[in-house]
């Protein structure tokens, strides 16, 4: 958290204020609590909570005395220099991601490989239409994921629901991924994710030592716990056999140095055979959950131009809230090199609102920060699904679109409240089993 709000302008500000140090502690507390605000109020449903508030505050306060002669300067960095960051590969690996916004054409040989593996496929599964793609796009939301895994679940006992073949996924919608991509046969351990978990499953509080030494207000280790026990090395095995076909996984981080989106292909790096490709499977998952301020960001070892450096990546909301594939490739154009037309279809599920949730604003600095920045963010996730609409519109992909319905109204007490999470889980599961009411178009768009 220090790290996001002292900027160069931020340092200098309180370098010049170490004179007046309970004047800066209290600026500083200020803005803290606006930002644990903000976690409450914006990121879906992750609120931190009062009790974590008020922890929240007295740390904040504590490191102003610890931290101020230093102004708040982090462990250094062996970051990836500017001009290599677009060579910079992972250590091992090649070709396991890409930029999320390159206008970069993907290979033509790549889209020849993709056809070739879905034809073979289709001989021996057929579930496989080589001439039909069904894409599954899983936004972030924190425990409203709770609402993607029980549309899917109830989706499945309708019997309509598709095998998808491209499966993306961002923060929250990063741990239902697998299980959606795998299909239906992994729904119990997707309810089980979703329904049984409480706060200490997921974070545990941290001294300000920790604080200061991860740069975050928690630790994601019982999260990391909870990766080891449901991404098996079997699930991850299923994704390589999966990929082999011509099915895609893909999971979207932030590269925080380069302020860029990464869209990471989950079943390269699952079908690599390297010894260590497992865990990294799951740090790109625990990188595309990890909120800055709240979790620590996760470094990837990563070789450019001979030499290896160190990239930091965050939760991948922080840049898009959801994605379909990079912004230079079009199924349209894919359709026409390879000389086939596929009908397409796109499904949403946004782990949130996309209506506005009045509140009165208390006339203070935290709760005016807070809520401006939550609106920010989810004004962000409404145009994300403008984004993808006009993606559909250019690729002639049938555009499909849910999310929390304005009539739940349980609220959620703590970042991952088990009642809330199971109440969430309830209403999507029977809005999936009743037939999903997909809307075809994104909030506010007045379709002819």
């Amino acid at each position: 958290m220090f790290m996001v709000f002292c900027s160069a302008a931020g340092r200098r500000i309180i370098c010049a204020a170490r004179s007046a140090l309970w004047k800066c502690a209290a600026c500083l507390a200020s803005v803290g609590i606006a930002y644990c605000e903000y976690l409450r109020g914006a990121l879906g449903d992750m609120v931190l909570g009062l009790r974590l508030v008020v922890l929240a505050r007295a740390t904040i306060v504590g490191l102003v005395g610890i931290q101020l002669t230093g102004c708040l300067q982090g462990a250094p960095r062996n970051g990836v220099p500017a001009d290599f960051a677009s060579m910079a590969q992972v250590s091992g690996y090649q070709d396991i991601r890409i930029w999320g916004d390159t206008l970069t054409n993907i290979p033509p040989e790549r889209l020849i490989q993709l056809r070739q593996q879905r034809l073979k496929a289709a001989k021996l599964d057929p579930t496989i239409n080589p001439r039909e793609i069904n894409a599954l796009t899983l936004s972030g939301g924190g425990s409203s994921g709770a609402f993607g895994a029980g549309i899917l679940a109830g989706w499945t006992e309708t019997g309509t629901r598709p095998r998808f073949d491209i499966v993306t996924g961002i923060s929250t919608g990063a741990l239902i991924a697998p299980f959606a991509f795998l299909g239906s046969a992994y729904d119990p351990q997707l309810t089980e994710a979703f329904t049984t978990v409480s706060d200490k499953d997921i974070f545990k509080r941290i001294s300000i030592r920790g604080i200061i030494s991860t740069a975050a207000f928690t630790s994601n280790e019982p999260l990391r716990k909870m990766l080891d026990k449901y991404i098996t090395d079997e699930v991850i095995a299923e994704v390589a056999k999966e990929y082999g076909k011509g099915r895609r996984l893909l999971i979207g981080t932030t590269n925080l140095d380069a302020d860029r989106p990464v869209i990471w292909n989950m079943g390269a790096i699952a079908a690599s055979g390297r010894p260590d490709s497992n865990k990294l499977f799951k740090e790109v998952i625990l990188a595309s959950t990890s909120i800055p301020g709240v979790f620590p960001p996760i470094q990837f070892d990563v070789t450019a131009n001979g030499k290896t450096y160190e990239e930091m990546h965050v939760d991948g909301g922080v840049t898009t809230e959801v994605f379909l594939m990079p912004a230079g490739l079009s199924l349209r154009a894919v359709d026409r090199k390879l000389g086939m037309r596929t009908t397409s279809r796109l499904y949403v599920i946004r782990n949130g609102r996309t209506t506005p949730e009045f509140s009165v604003t208390k006339a203070t600095l935290p709760a005016i920060a807070g809520k401006a920045i939550g609106s920010l963010i989810d004004t962000q996730a409404v145009g994300d699904l403008y984004r993808l609409y006009v993606i559909a519109k250019r690729d002639g992909i049938d555009y499909n679109v849910i999310d929390i319905p304005e009539s739940f109204k349980v609220e959620s007490k703590s970042p991952f409240d088990n009642e809330f999470m199971r109440s969430l889980y309830k209403t999507g599961y029977q809005m999936g089993r009743d037939g999903v009411q997909w809307k075809k178009a994104p909030p506010g768009y007045l379709l002819e």
